[in-house]
């Protein structure tokens, strides 16, 4: 018998409107509505200006340790700026600046790496599920959301959060396998910022995409400058009118990176050279973003030294907060066995007796 060709309808695009140099392809340029774009641009400004802060605070060991975004700005708060407030937002654990432009709070950030628990709370009406350590099993999570879309017969869609690093994962595959299966309005934002901690890009995969590992799953597979708030917005807004029409989940590449460490933990420059580094700092997504905003005669110096004003308030009162917080809650470490089980298993009874002894013993 002759061999024939198994025809694959896919291909992957990649998707660039604001090149390095500020370049824009009037063209391609999305209609964002001004308020969009100026609420973009603050909380990009805003995710970085927090980063810088808690890794003083962190060096000054008054939270632990967190995992930097410096960098990642683009790549994640455009994504979300295109969601609606009924959608969910399921993010591993370096999406402060998306959890933020969807209300969370500064303060929740801080208790969390403060060590307190309930920093993890989520206000009801706030449709983002907590930070996911673990990498890759938040991709699950969201697969789950969206099938339970299908299931209530609604058009509200769910994206997802993930390192290039979780696409070598078995629950990356599990869960991109589900999505093809039952078509779920699943958007998969893969923010590929070149490392899996100290393992560069080119030694994960010989895939010459991450957003082809889609294919296989008969999940549609696109990639985007991840330092282009543009194109990674394009990229979302696409995907999602796709989701909300039934036609199933999209998986996006945002080509970014991480410009700092993996976590505060970590040391770079034992696995990185200063000059690739420096070459994507050239590449910076908010100066970029910035000038578009300024060429549009949206933004100006003298706004912008008042936003950052702003946001240098902003921060500083919610340090004040949540350290004030923290030594209120640091007398209710017993509350930490509440809230798991309506009755106590004998052995978590046992370790809060002898938490409780402790305790006391110190008074």
């Amino acid at each position: 018998m002759p061999e024939t060709v198994v025809e694959i309808p896919y291909k992957v695009n990649c998707i660039s409107i604001l090149d390095e140099e500020g370049n824009l392809d009037k063209e391609l340029e999305p209609k964002i509505p001004d308020e969009t774009l100026l609420k973009i641009h603050r909380f990009m400004l805003l995710g970085r200006r927090f980063d810088e802060r808690m890794l003083k605070l962190q060096r000054q060991g008054r939270i632990g340790t967190f995992a930097p975004v410096k960098g990642q700005e683009a790549a994640q708060v455009p994504a979300v700026a295109a969601l609606k407030d009924s959608d969910w937002m399921v993010q591993s654990f370096r999406e402060q600046a998306a959890s933020l432009y969807r209300g969370q709070s500064l303060e929740s950030f801080l208790l969390v790496y403060g060590g307190f628990f309930q920093g993890n709370e989520v206000p009801d009406k706030l449709l983002n599920l907590p930070v996911a350590i673990p990498v890759g099993t938040q991709i699950l999570h969201a697969v789950g959301l969206g099938m339970a879309m299908n299931y209530l017969d609604r058009e509200d869609v769910v994206m997802v959060f993930f390192g290039d690093g979780a696409t070598s994962e078995g629950d990356f595959h599990e869960a991109m396998n589900f999505a093809g299966v039952f078509t779920t309005p699943v958007i998969f934002v893969c923010q590929n910022n070149q490392w899996a901690i100290s393992v560069p890009r080119e030694e994960q995969t010989e895939s010459k995409t991450l957003a082809q590992k889609a294919l296989a799953y008969g999940v549609p597979g696109v990639q985007d400058d991840g330092n282009d708030a543009l194109a990674v917005y394009t990229a979302a807004q696409q995907a999602i009118e796709r989701a909300r029409k039934g036609q199933g989940s999209t998986m996006i590449e945002c080509i970014t990176y991480r410009l700092s460490m993996h976590t505060t933990a970590d040391d770079p420059t034992r696995y990185r050279e200063e000059e690739n580094v420096e070459a994507w700092e050239a590449k910076d997504p908010i100066p970029r973003f910035q000038n578009y905003l300024i060429d549009k005669g949206l933004l100006t110096e003298e706004n912008l030294q008042e936003i950052e004003e702003e946001i240098d308030r902003e921060i500083k009162e919610a340090i004040e907060s949540a350290e004030q917080k923290m030594e209120d809650l640091g007398s209710q470490a017993l509350t930490m066995f509440n809230h798991l089980y309506e009755e106590m298993p004998p052995y978590l009874l046992e370790q809060r007796q002898q938490l409780e002894n402790e305790l006391e013993s110190e008074d």
